[in-house]
């Protein structure tokens, strides 16, 4: 599934244009704070979000950015995964 990009978030809409799925954050700085993330319940349990937050955090590292999880899926995936420790701004250090 291809995201597309607009400000401040990465979504996917279907043909008739209802969102499916979406990231959202808010920049201040150098730090993106991920605040959202949704999936339509017909595409839930597909890792859909995870790869959400792969295309957010992706961006991060292409933009030299940080990010700051406040969303709840995002802040479980961080804490969860290592593989985002370099740019998670908890870890900061």
């Amino acid at each position: 599934m291809e995201f597309i990009q607009e400000t401040n978030r990465f979504y996917k809409n279907d043909e008739s244009g209802k969102l499916l799925a979406e990231i959202t954050w808010q920049k201040q700085d150098n730090v993106l704070y991920v605040d959202h993330t949704f999936t339509d319940p017909s595409l839930r349990g597909q890792g859909i979000a995870g790869r959400l937050v792969d295309r957010v955090t992706d961006f991060a590292r292409q933009e030299g950015l940080m990010i700051m999880p406040v969303c709840p899926y995002v802040v479980n995936k961080f804490n969860d995964d290592p593989k985002y420790d370099d740019i998670d701004y908890r870890k900061k250090g």
